[in-house]
């Protein structure tokens, strides 16, 4: 290579080398120079750690300390309960069979016997949960577990992890394997009030811990991860499969840990626990009320191991008189009429209440039964019985609200004509569909109105089918109700053949008599602990429209009818008011549900056999079938006639009705029902007109009984419904139901 070839290569290699250099911002990102940063960093991360290590001590074990009392208040500030003192009682590692130690392992962390006690990764993903406020770390190990509950405590913050991550690391040193994994299971909540695994097998089993076999500790186990949900006695269908999923996990780790054998596995079967009982101090509605709150509280993301922990002070919107007003009417109108003792077919009728002030959503007095420990599921928020034609209202509702029209075209309202005929086949559902009415009455030709008074079966069946069973249960869901697999789009809907409880059947009415606003119950008023308040804003107690004012207010008026010379004439007293019966399939329950302008309750009767089997109500509480119209609105009526106050009591109903809701008395049916309730259950929901108000009315001049609604364009037209002829006798005069003294 010459000189001149050589010296234009140095030139080509300097002119290289320059255009590689970086410049500008990009010299300070070379490869090098990113390396050796985050080296650094993990230099100083690994230093501030080991910092933390000699710093942060094994505190003294505090879980028992922690455990303080909850105090419940009335909403007047009363006391009405506080927890007792915590269930728990340490038993050895040695007392608790080997496999049943097992299952609790290979729940929660199968490599407990290896690991160095910490689980870096799922710390790391707490940690950052925490800080974009997504909740509940997961992939903690059995001994960071141990450590927060015997050390710590539940709050989730930043400082609590990396002390559990510390600590964790220094009790993994110190401890055998056997101690961590005894102090785990005797420290863990595993629900219904029982810390440790002895209290939960007494509460879950009846037995000592030491009688479990490795069924009843895998359920056990699997508890742990969500003990309130995977209760189950009271988890939903959902809680349920979810721990059925769990349980069969723990059993299958274990035969992969060789923990089990195969064929010892393939025999075993869910081991379903014993029903709790109510904690001692909670005797009659408090232990209902209680629950009543905790479960609110979880529904606003406080734990129920965050609530057992205790430390907290939770006032309810539970109104003191009115509660005992409640209590007094459902003793005086069922229970003293009952030989719960000796006579078994009495032992069977429950009864449940949820009282609500529509124009705050609170819920201002609750009836769970006959006593929490006596009776230890709820009444009140049960889902298991089907609120029959207490949700008719709902279907007249949507149809109001859908513009809907009937198969002749014409638009649904209080005075459209409907065939009130027994067993007539509905027409334009591709499901065929044809209800008994109430002792298989004729109606003929009826009103809306009219068929509300005397829920005439048919006619709601085929009402449904003109709005479309998809937009009636679109309205119920937006009204409050619940979904579930029993609740198909069909026409047998409209004789309300789903679950609901009174804590539902009251949300819905009190949206209507809320001029359709949502309204969602609230028990709690508050609640607070030393390092937290609950946030109880969502979802409101009042919400948004759910429906339209005058599909609401229409309604309402359809069911002033019932009240007044209705299958609810029970119900009526020196006030205005709405309302609807109900009586399911076999007599299984009976509802009365319904308002005045102050005040929504829904009252329920079911039939419960000792094993919790949905039987008859029929020869109970009276001779024959047990009518909504029957004992439920006779409580009704006590009750509210109890709550109101003289200004309460006084106040009338301010309806803005569809247009033209104007009825004229229908022609008498071709088949009067009867005066008195069938012997015999029907197959079918169905309903009564029963007994006479226990006050008659004086007629006056003014108090005409056919008297039509008015409507004037100066204001909200005000609504009388009409008489009911051919209906049940002796129904009471004047507007709303209310009876003239």
């Amino acid at each position: 290579m010459g000189r001149a070839e050589a010296r234009q290569a140095r030139q080509r290699g300097a002119r290289r080398a320059k255009k590689a250099k970086p410049t500008g911002i990009r010299r300070f990102f070379t490869w090098r120079k990113l390396l050796g940063t985050f080296f650094g960093l993990c230099l100083l991360a690994m230093g501030a750690f080991f910092v933390i290590y000699l710093l942060v001590p094994v505190p003294e074990a505090n879980a028992q300390a922690e455990m303080q009392s909850n105090v419940y208040k009335y909403s007047n500030g009363k006391v009405l309960a506080r927890t007792g003192k915590i269930n728990r009682e340490i038993v050895g590692l040695e007392k608790i069979p080997k496999e049943v130690q097992f299952t609790f392992v290979a729940a929660e962390n199968k490599t407990f016997f290896k690991d160095s006690g910490v689980d870096f990764k799922g710390t790391a993903r707490g940690v950052m949960n925490t800080l974009t406020g997504k909740g509940k770390q997961g992939g903690s190990t059995i001994t960071q577990q141990y450590v927060k509950n015997y050390y710590l405590n539940q709050d989730q913050t930043v400082t609590r992890k990396l002390k559990e991550l510390v600590i964790s690391l220094k009790v993994d040193q110190k401890k055998e394997k056997s101690e961590i994994l005894a102090g785990y299971i005797n420290t863990s909540y595993y629900g219904r009030n029982a810390y440790g695994i002895q209290a939960a097998a007494q509460a879950y089993y009846g037995v000592d811990a030491s009688k479990l076999n490795v069924a009843q500790g895998a359920y056990l186990a699997a508890l742990l991860q969500a003990p309130s949900q995977y209760d189950w006695a009271v988890a939903s269908e959902t809680g349920q499969k979810l721990v059925q999923e769990r349980w069969n996990y723990v059993l299958d780790n274990m035969v992969e840990e060789d923990w089990l054998d195969s064929g010892e596995r393939t025999g075993l079967k869910f081991p379903v626990p014993k029903k709790p009982k109510a904690a001692p101090g909670m005797e009659g509605q408090t232990g209902y009320l209680v629950d009543a709150a905790n479960a609110e509280l979880e529904r606003h993301h406080i734990s129920e191991e965050e609530i057992k922990a205790g430390g907290w002070t939770i006032t309810l919107n539970i109104d003191e008189k009115r509660q005992k007003a409640l209590v007094k009417a459902v003793d005086k109108q069922l229970e003293k009429k009952l030989e719960r003792k000796k006579d078994k077919a009495d032992a069977t009728v429950q009864a449940g209440a949820t009282s609500v002030d529509p124009k705050t959503g609170h819920i201002v007095a609750l009836y769970g039964g006959e006593g929490a420990t006596e009776h230890w599921l709820s009444n009140a928020t049960r889902r298991d019985y089907q609120p029959a034609s207490t949700f008719k209202p709902v279907v007249l509702a949507s149809a109001i609200e859908n513009g809907a029209e009937t198969q002749d075209g014409a638009k649904i309202g209080l005075n459209t004509k409907y065939d009130g005929t027994s067993k007539r086949p509905v027409k334009g559902s591709d499901t065929p569909f044809a209800p008994e009415n109430e002792d298989d009455k004729d109606y003929g030709p009826v009103s809306v109105q009219r068929a509300t008074n005397s829920s005439i079966n048919s006619v709601f069946a085929q009402m449904i089918v003109d709005v479309t069973p998809k937009k009636a249960k679109k309205t119920a869901l937006a009204m409050g109700m619940k979904d579930s697999k029993d609740f198909p789009e069909r026409p047998a809907m409209s004789l309300g053949t789903m679950g609901a409880s009174t804590w539902d059947m009251a949300g819905v009415y009190a949206t209507l008599d809320n001029h359709g606003k949502k309204v969602t119950p609230s028990i709690v008023k508050s609640a607070e602990s030393k390092s937290r308040k609950a946030d109880l804003t969502d979802p409101p107690p009042i919400g948004d429209q759910a429906i339209s004012r005058e599909a609401a207010d229409t309604t309402t008026a359809a069911m002033t009818g019932v009240v007044k010379s209705g299958s609810g004439t029970n119900a009526a007293g020196d006030y205005e008011a709405a309302g609807k019966t109900g009586t399911s399939e076999n007599n299984r329950s009976a509802w009365f549900v319904g308002y005045t302008p102050d005040l929504v309750t829904a009252v329920a009767l079911f039939g419960e056999d000792p094993k919790g089997n949905q039987v008859t109500l029929t020869n109970t509480v009276n001779e024959g079938r047990a009518n909504g119209g029957g004992v439920p609105a006779k409580i009704w009526q006590q009750y509210t006639t109890g709550a109101l106050d003289d200004e309460a009591a006084a106040a009338e109903f301010d309806l803005d009705i569809e247009e033209g809701a104007t009825a004229e008395p229908d022609p008498t049916p071709t088949d009067t029902p009867s005066e008195t309730p069938s012997q015999t259950p029907s197959k079918t929901p169905t309903d009564d007109p029963t007994q006479t108000p226990t006050r008659t009315p004086t007629k006056t001049p003014t108090e005409d009984p056919t008297q039509t609604p008015s409507i004037t364009p100066s204001g909200p037209p005000s609504f009388t419904p009409p008489t009911d002829p051919g209906g049940d006798p002796g129904g009471t005069e004047g507007a709303g139901g209310r009876v003239k003294p």
